[in-house]
């Protein structure tokens, strides 16, 4: 069954395709905190990411996204990002989760805030 998934699937990790290509082409330059791994290809013209995992492009750290996209020369591997003391950990994309933020106010909140701001309209 996971061969099946392999070929018709591309949002979880691989597919069987991008596997071919990876071995055939592929050089490996680096795996992120995450488990997903970077490689490039030979002139390091493409570079590419199979995911650990769902494939969510917010899963990519910062630094391998600007590596990614040729902002960067070099990967963090060789030469990593300075990061500010005010800088948070990368997190991914929280939306749809339980982890998902909602502001003060919210009807997806657990205990909506009651609005005071607002008068109905009422006809005389």
């Amino acid at each position: 069954m996971s061969f099946l998934l392999r070929i018709l699937t591309w949002w979880n990790s691989q597919t069987l395709n991008t596997q071919v290509w990876t071995r055939l082409y592929g050089e490996k330059v680096g795996e992120d905190e995450q488990g997903n791994i970077y490689y490039q290809s030979g002139g390091g013209k493409r570079r590419w990411v199979i995911y650990n995992g769902e494939s969510e492009a917010s899963r990519v750290a910062p630094e391998w996204h600007g590596w990614l996209h040729h902002t960067y020369k070099e990967p963090p591997t060789k030469e990593p990002l300075t990061h500010k003391a005010w800088e948070k950990p990368h997190k991914p994309n929280l939306t749809g989760t339980t982890g998902a933020y909602h502001p003060a106010g919210s009807l997806y909140r657990a205990e909506p805030a009651e609005r005071r701001d607002y008068d109905a309209w009422q006809p005389e």
